[in-house]
Formats: C-alpha cells, structure tokens, sequence
C-alpha cells in the first residue's frame, strides 16, 4: 500500500502534500514546532485538519489513483480506531499493567483475535524482536531499550497498513538504539512508514527518503542520501553538519544578508545557496592573506567538543572545526571578534530547493 497525506490545519499552520510509496520509509526533519507531530497527529486521526486527504492506495499507484481506504477527505473522517496506523513512541507508552506478552497481545486483540491466539501471535512477535524470554516482565522491570522493543511489536501486532515512528530512538543509550535500528528495517518490510526524528543516523540508516518541515510546510525533499550530501534548507545542512548560506546568485557569487560567497559550480542566477564543511574553514584573528578568496568577520558564539576536534560556532549561525592547540593559540573564548576563511575551491554553489511541485504536491529536488 502507498500512503497520500494532504492535510491542511489553519490552528497547526500546517500545509502539507506527502506521498509514501510501498515500502517506503519517508524521514520527516525539522525544527521543534514545524508541525512533524502535528501531521502524524493528523494521519492517526487525533487531530482533525480542516481539509485535505488521507488515502491508502494498493501498489505505488500514485496520490491521483483511486483509494482502497480512505482516512479522511470532503464528508469522510474515520476514527483513530478505524485506522490501521502502527504507532510507536518516544517514550513506547506500554500499558504498565499489563505484562510485555499481554501488551503486544492488546494489538492483535485490536483486530478482533481472541485472548488465546493474540496471545500465541504476541509470543511469536516477542521472538521477532528477540526478548520471548521478557514475556512475563511488566514495563517497569523492563530497560528503555527492552520496553521500545515491546512497543514496536504490540504496532506490528495489529497489523498496521502504515507505520508513524515519533523519535522512537531518542530515548535510548547509543548502543542500545544502535541495536534496535538495525533489526527495525527488516522488521517493517514493505509497509509505507512516517519516522520523525532529530537524529542524523535515523535518516542515513532506516530513511529511503526526507522531507524538511519549517512553519507547517514541506520546504525540502528528495532521496534522504541526496539532502544529507546537498542539503538546501537551513535544518536540513544543520543536520547533516554542513555550512549552508542562502543568498542569490550575481555575477557568479552568492549575495546574501551581508555576506558574498565565492565557489563552484554558481547557477547563472536566481535563488541559490552556498554549503562548506565545518572542517574547510580556518579561523584568523586578523583578515589572512593568502587563497582564500572567502573571509568573513564573524563573533564566537560558544565552543563545542567535538572529538578530537573543538567546533567554533559564530553568532551568524557558521561553524569552523579547529584543534584544540589551535583554541589555545588563538584565545579563542565565546564573544571573541575573529575573520572564518574558507577557499572558494571548497564551496559549493547550487540552486536554491525549487518551489515546483511534483505529481504528489511535493516540492522537487533541483537536479
């Protein structure tokens, strides 16, 4: 089944057209606020928005095909319970009194299966996820990681046509969610699937695509390995640990709000943006002489570790990645007025993320 999500809610100022193919796992990213729980609150079906269209399709048909089930459109709102949504948690909101075995059985239940063989479905989904011998555990003899585990077999339980994950890996240690994407992507085989997440390793190891949400709107989207290496939104290059600055392009350079950006590849004109790694830009106390044909006053921010390396973060919003003898050469403190220089040669200049729509509503990559 693929997934048409059109949804339009003035209270949430959420605008939104998304298409999830069969199988498809579809990153949503954006600042706190964008409006990511506020689209999956829409798709579950608690939250009404004021038009739009919620449809399952069978196959990749398309959005514009006919609908096998239709959520929500002009005169049609199923309730959540109508709704066959696997939802997984942050936080896996297990039913504490129920044991780990009883709680995935609640979502076989949830289809009608009697006590006795959601109860044997249950145990066969706690041997997928790999903890049968936790069944007799309720949630708070369980560990984070062991609890997300229960959680997403009681989604699958139910058989669910779609699957929505909100950050359902932010609260676990490193390892533990290590573990737990690894096993995640099998799991969901070719259900179409919403993952909300702040985490740049969701998106590179579970997402087959992204999309970036600012102020209710998708404003960047494309296959997820193509909006990490270039991304053209503002989130998008913070996620990804990039440098990007918006501008427009004249006579072969970025103009942007008081900074002039050199580098390769400059579209003839219009809307474009400038992206550099942290690690090509040198901080000087003084303008340098020198290659670089890019330099730029800027103030310290604050100073992050990072590694083996110290992340100098400016108050525009730039980040130059130093040594720590090269903080300590320098003085490099919070407050401090420095020049970041970067060679022109290692800028990269593209067009902006076009405003175009494709068949499912959806802003196009520039190619």
């Amino acid at each position: 089944m693929s997934l048409t999500l059109r949804v339009r809610a003035r209270a949430r100022r959420l605008d939104v057209d998304l298409h999830v193919g069969d199988g498809e796992v579809l990153a949503l990213i954006g600042p706190n606020g964008a409006g990511k729980s506020s689209l999956i609150a829409c798709l579950t079906g608690l939250l009404t928005p004021d038009a739009g269209r919620i449809a399952l399709t069978r196959g990749d048909a398309g959005p514009g095909a006919a609908a096998n089930e239709l959520w929500f459109d002009a005169g049609v709102h199923r309730r959540p319970d109508q709704r066959r949504v696997g939802w997984l948690s942050q936080g896996g909101d297990l039913f504490e009194h129920l044991s780990a075995l009883e709680n995935v059985a609640f979502g076989a239940r949830c289809r009608g299966v009697r006590a006795s063989a959601a109860r044997s479905e249950a145990m066969e989904w706690l041997e997928r996820v790999g903890i049968p011998e936790l069944a007799s555990r309720r949630p708070a003899q369980l560990s984070g990681g062991e609890a997300q585990r229960v959680a997403l077999a009681r989604a699958l339980a139910s058989r669910p046509a779609v699957l929505a994950f909100d950050e359902p890996f932010s609260a676990l240690d490193v390892d533990v969610a290590a573990g737990l994407r690894a096993g995640v992507r099998e799991l969901i085989g070719d259900l179409p699937t919403l993952l909300v997440t702040h985490d740049l390793l969701d998106v590179i190891s579970l997402a087959s695509r992204v999309a970036v949400l600012d102020a209710g709107r998708v404003v960047e989207q494309g296959p997820a390995i193509d909006v990490m290496r270039t991304p053209r939104s503002a989130f998008a290059a913070s996620l990804a640990g990039v440098n990007l600055i918006e501008g427009t392009i004249h006579d072969g350079r970025l103009v942007g709000d008081g900074i002039t950006v050199a580098g390769i590849g400059a579209p003839d004109a219009g809307r474009a943006v400038a992206i550099f790694r942290p690690a090509a830009v040198a901080v000087h106390l003084d303008p340098p002489a020198g290659s670089a044909r890019n330099v730029w006053p800027q103030q310290i921010e604050r100073l992050e570790p990072l590694g083996d390396l110290i992340r100098v973060r400016s108050t525009d919003g730039l980040a130059a990645d130093v040594t720590p003898s090269a903080v300590a050469e320098l003085g490099l403190v919070a407050g401090r007025r420095v020049h970041f220089a970067v060679k022109a040669s290692q800028v990269t200049l593209q067009p902006a993320q076009s405003p175009a729509v494709d068949g499912g509503g959806a802003p196009k990559r520039t190619p």
